[in-house]
């Protein structure tokens, strides 16, 4: 329950009341500013309090976005001002005087609420304003000006704003094109009916892993159900986002799960591929692990990219300039987005391919699409990177550490070790050295071993020091190349049956935590635990841990197969507790994924 309290006399005529109530406010009345101290003290401290000028004119949406968004302490827009618990304490200051103007000493003919979101901003909150664009929010100051707002209010529609600013401003052309045109209605409908962002998210998974059931049925009829099931999965992915900008619906959970499940879809489908292959005596399980680890390090790529320069000083680059001058020309734009199979583009592929075609074709072509647009956005970040002039940030140095993953060893090794320069080329000499030592060593070798151990002091050395050089935002991408490739080779070149879908649950248990890593940090609450990260090895002891089991029973008929399942199944078991645990907790970040970025 939320309150909302009217900072003065009522207007005759007005329809603020009946709107607030709309948004789910219970309405109160405050007479004069002095009213409002004892007000607000009979609101209960764990609930949402709104102070709202009667004079307010504008849009039901506007007031929605300033009063209703979950995701910020406080928020306001012209006459009115809304705070959640946490912020609650600052407005009892500001009403009770404190070292800001008391709410009795301003005068009748100011915006009270204007006046108190400054307060309380002056106060150390964070105060969002949202951007109204055609959206009016005004308090007018005579009948002219009040005349004026109403006209502007009726000249735009307010649900066709909500609608519109429901999908969002940059996606892919498949999506933008094919899919929000009327999957933003069907979030309306979803609104209307009372359902939830999370509950339609939850139907986007269940659609997908129907999807990957009928894959895995390796008949015709089985692959055409599949294609059409995965894109409306699609369709309810992009409908979830949509649903919570239009209701302003976002959770803990909700991030939780959308950040989560978009990776669990899409990899369950390639393991019921997969499995349908093997139904028809293909075995593409390689392929399958391939597309997995190759879509995941691209993901990292962008996370670190990203995480190394969004908040760096003097962040200029001409290549970046150049790459803002060619967005001026419309049609470069949408040639860029699709050439980086994002999301969209990825999965109608996925989707018509598996149709027509046989799931080998459909790894070949994904494999093909995602390394062609991994090439084309890392050199361009490298690029940017050294053209770039840029100070990263320590916030920024740590996120990359976070990133990286490192368990006992590194850190023993980092803490140790001096402190050389060149992490990116120290991190790529020990994933090149360990990488062609799985493909060239024989399995059960010493010298893979010795090699697995090279790389983890190599990895330890790469962290030593700060991660703040132009490139070292590529250290976190080239440790998950080197542990997720040397899974897929050892379990590749094993010969041993069942040894590759045992690997694929081991990377996907592994991939989970790292996308669990990275969710936490877009959110501000950190990497997980350093227990957790200790506990399942970090990237170099997991890669040390395989290697050694791939020594002592790859000759060992099934052995090496029960020791990967049994590894997936511990390593995963600990880290979705812990997962589920913070993300259901009160202290995870009330955000929304905006979907990924290539």
């Amino acid at each position: 329950m939320s309150t909302a309290i009217l900072t003065g006399p009522p207007v005759p005529g007005s329809q603020l009341g009946p709107d607030l109530r709309t948004l789910g406010f219970d309405v109160q009345q405050a007479l004069l500013p002095d009213d409002l101290p004892r007000l607000l003290a009979e609101v209960p401290a764990g609930e949402r309090v709104a102070l709202v000028d009667p004079r307010f004119l504008g849009h039901v949406h506007a007031l929605r976005l300033a009063l209703t968004d979950p995701r910020f302490p406080a928020a306001s827009v012209p006459g009115a001002l809304t705070v959640q618990a946490e912020a609650r304490p600052a407005l009892t200051r500001a009403l009770a005087g404190g070292t800001h103007a008391p709410a009795a000493q301003v005068g009748t003919a100011s915006v009270l609420a204007d006046d108190i979101a400054a307060a309380i901003e002056a106060d150390g909150v964070a105060v969002h304003h949202p951007e109204l664009g055609s959206l009016v929010a005004t308090v007018p100051a005579d009948a002219v000006a009040a005349e004026a707002a109403a006209q502007a209010v009726a000249a735009v529609d307010d649900e066709a704003v909500r609608l519109r600013n429901a999908v969002k401003s940059r996606d892919g052309f498949f999506t933008t094109h094919f899919i929000s045109p009327y999957s933003r209605y069907i979030a309306r409908w979803c609104a209307r009916r009372g359902l939830t962002p999370n509950q339609v998210t939850t139907a986007s998974l269940i659609t997908a892993l129907i999807a990957a059931g009928c894959a895995a049925t390796g008949t015709r009829g089985g692959y055409v159900a599949a294609g059409v099931l995965l894109i409306l999965s699609f369709v309810l992915d992009c409908t979830d986002g949509q649903l919570a900008r239009y209701s302003l619906q976002y959770s803990t959970m909700g991030a939780w799960l959308d950040a989560t499940f978009d990776r669990a879809k899409e990899y369950a489908y390639y393991a019921g591929l997969a499995l349908g292959a093997a139904r028809g005596g293909d075995d593409v399980w390689a392929l399958a692990l391939g597309a997995m680890v190759l879509q995941t390090c691209r993901h990292v790529v962008d996370f670190s990219f990203n995480e190394a320069n969004h908040d760096a000083t003097a962040n200029t680059s001409p290549t970046a300039a150049l790459s803002d001058k060619l967005d001026s020309v419309g049609w470069t734009v949408w040639v860029r987005r699709m050439i980086v199979l994002p999301i969209g583009e990825r999965w109608a592929m996925i989707a018509v391919l598996t149709a027509a075609t046989t799931p080998r074709i459909v790894f070949y072509a994904l494999l093909t699409g995602c390394a062609f647009a991994a090439c084309y956005t890392t050199a361009g970040r490298v690029l940017r990177s050294l053209t770039r002039r840029a100070t990263r940030t320590d916030r920024a140095a740590l996120a990359l550490a976070e990133l990286a993953d490192s368990g006992p060893v590194a850190q023993l090794v980092a803490a140790r070790a001096p402190r050389i320069p060149g992490a990116p080329v120290v991190a790529a000499v020990g994933a090149v050295a360990l990488i062609a030592a799985a493909l060239t060593q024989p399995v059960g070798s010493g010298q893979m071993i010795v090699t697995a151990v090279f790389y983890a002091v190599l990895s330890g050395l790469a962290v030593a020091r700060p991660l703040k050089g132009a490139l070292d935002w590529l250290v976190p991408p080239l440790f998950r190349v080197a542990e997720y490739c040397t899974v897929l080779i050892l379990a590749a070149r094993s010969d041993v049956s069942g040894a590759l879908p045992a690997a694929f649950g081991l990377v996907a248990a592994v991939a989970y935590h790292h996308y669990d890593t990275v969710y936490r940090i877009k959110g501000g609450s950190g990497a997980p635990p350093k227990w957790l990260v200790r506990l399942i090895g970090g990237h170099e002891g997991r890669t040390l841990v395989v290697t050694v089991l791939a020594a002592v029973l790859a000759t060992r008929d099934t052995d090496f197969t029960l020791a990967l399942t049994a590894l997936a199944a511990a390593i995963a078991l600990v880290v979705l507790v812990e997962s589920i645990r913070f993300w259901v907790s009160s202290g995870a970040p009330a955000v929304h994924d905006e979907g990924e970025t290539a």
